[in-house]
């Protein structure tokens, strides 16, 4: 029983790597649109979570300073090739390593 356990892990391990890459590709080609598209992007930390309302006259923006993110002109490219051949990679290698288990050995 133990032993049938283990190989339902086994295979349940290789396709949950297998989609890990995948959306990992998908968001690096996704970062890459977004840096094709912006000039900067202004991150703001907040000092504090507090609810407030609309007519709080206490109500003021963070005295955080804002972190200003400026793509440099090949991180666009960057991201979007390594996340197309992360998901082209993710399909072709479980195929070529099957063939390759499959061949019979020299």
């Amino acid at each position: 029983m133990d032993n049938d356990i283990g190989k339902f892990l086994a295979l349940n391990g290789r396709v949950m790597w297998r989609s890990v890459f995948i959306a990992l590709g998908i968001m690096a080609v996704i970062v890459g649109v977004e840096c094709l598209f912006i000039d900067s992007a202004t991150l703001y930390q907040p000092e504090e979570v507090r609810q407030v309302s609309l007519n709080d006259p206490a109500f003021s923006m963070s005295a955080n300073p804002a972190k200003v993110v400026r793509p440099k002109d090949w991180m666009p490219w960057a991201f979007i090739s390594g996340g197309i051949i992360t998901v082209v990679y993710s399909y072709h290698l479980p195929v070529h390593y099957r063939r390759w288990r499959n061949s019979p050995a020299n």
